[in-house]
């Protein structure tokens, strides 16, 4: 085999030798596999480093205490320790074949042939390993796949989905992520055909695929194969704005404002504030994400409104004061996805710059003034409040009290 040259630095750092020194012992074998020998062999950044063994979870907790390093049984009964070293987790698992497969409950037995734990993973680019002296293994014959970007399931598409559905959305996300051309017509014609089984996933893990989806340089065009495919309203139970995500991702282009994952999950899915909440149900969303939804769609609403550059400098203010600068240039988003692209740049520099208002009067002033407690203050505050605005946020604090 013609190994390629790519970088392989990181395999050096001492914590990662010492992920080797603890697993290496009597006879044991271990190898890097998955994503840090595809990243690096694509050019990509390395994050996490897993790590396959032919010692038995066992066995890596014994040495693991023997050589004063912190593990974790994070999934002992499935081969999974995770190493801490440095601070750095490493998650080490255990070579394994399957003798059954029930979706993600297979039953599975330790070994330590490599060729059989490569036969039981999902992609021939994940199916390739390094060890420590970067030596490049490649049972599968997977090598040409990565360097050409073809994700192509290991064996038959069919069977590798029906083990675990979710990997109709890792077909598409890592599409998205490293894909080049059109992508592997067997496999994505197997998604299509087993997409019902996707309701056999929970909302976590498929919300979590998505917005990893959402990350790729190629997720609009994915996003697209997805609707074509019925992957889309097989997960929503409706056509979501692809065309939409296309223009804010072409409106982002250039400036510093980048079209986060959640960004693009909002553009995609969410036109109307109630929709929010249904969505962050539906996928198990955190609160943080619903409320950051539902503000940027309220603030979409102020900001549509404005018709000329006067209202729209106000427009920003007001939605600025009520909702928060992230908010605020979430909502310009979803104003101007559909209207006139031109002029953006100067809008989105508007609302990253201007001041966000702060009313210069509160209750406890009022109650100086000799307003007695109770209800009115409330009441007089919103008059006052409605003034401020209205003057475009410039009535200052004295001339606000001498309102009648």
């Amino acid at each position: 085999m013609v190994h390629p040259e790519f970088d392989r630095s990181w395999l050096r750092l001492s914590s990662v030798q010492r992920v080797f020194d603890v697993l290496e012992q009597a006879g044991q074998e271990a190898r890097v596999v998955g994503g840090a020998v595809r990243n690096s062999l694509l050019g990509e950044p390395v994050d996490d480093i897993d790590i396959a063994t032919t010692a038995t979870p066992q066995m890596v907790m014994a040495q693991a205490a023997e050589h004063s390093v912190k593990a974790v049984g994070t999934g002992v009964e499935h081969g999974t320790v995770t190493l801490v070293i440095e601070g750095r987790p490493f998650e080490v698992t255990t070579l394994r074949e399957d003798v059954e497969t029930f979706g993600r409950k297979a039953t599975v037995r330790f070994g330590r042939d490599w060729s059989h734990d490569a036969q039981r993973r999902d992609f021939t680019l994940n199916a390739l390993y390094l060890d420590r002296h970067g030596q490049l293994h490649d049972p599968l014959g997977g090598l040409d796949d990565c360097l050409a970007r073809r994700v192509t399931f290991i064996g038959n598409a069919e069977t590798r989905i029906r083990e675990d559905y979710l990997r109709i959305l890792r077909f598409y996300r890592f599409h998205a992520h490293y894909g080049a051309g059109a992508p592997d017509a067997e496999g994505r014609s197997a998604c299509a055909k087993l997409k019902d089984g996707l309701e056999q996933l929970s909302a976590e893990r498929i919300s979590k695929e998505i917005l990893k989806l959402l990350s790729g340089a190629g997720a609009v065009a994915c996003l697209t194969m997805m609707e074509e495919d019925g992957i889309l309203q097989a997960l929503f139970g409706r056509r979501l704005r692809v065309a939409e995500l296309e223009c804010a991702s072409r409106l982002l282009e250039g400036t510093s404002f980048p079209c986060d994952p959640e960004l693009g999950l909002i553009v995609l899915a969410i036109d109307k504030p109630g929709e929010a909440g249904r969505l962050a149900e539906r996928l198990r969303l955190s609160n943080a994400f619903e409320k950051r939804a539902r503000l940027a769609v309220e603030a979409s609403d102020v900001l549509r409104q404005a018709e000329n550059a006067n209202a729209f400098a106000h427009g920003v203010k007001l939605s600025l004061y009520r909702y928060g600068r992230q908010a605020s240039a979430d909502g310009l988003i979803l104003a101007k996805i559909s209207g006139d692209t031109s002029i953006f740049a100067g809008m989105l520099k508007l609302v990253k710059e201007t001041q966000v208002p702060v009313m210069p009067l509160s209750g406890r002033d009022l109650l100086a003034e000799g307003l007695a407690a109770g209800p009115e203050v409330g009441r007089r505050l919103k008059i006052l409040e409605a003034e401020w605005i209205k003057s475009d946020f410039l009535t200052e604090k004295a001339k606000l009290l001498n309102i009648k």
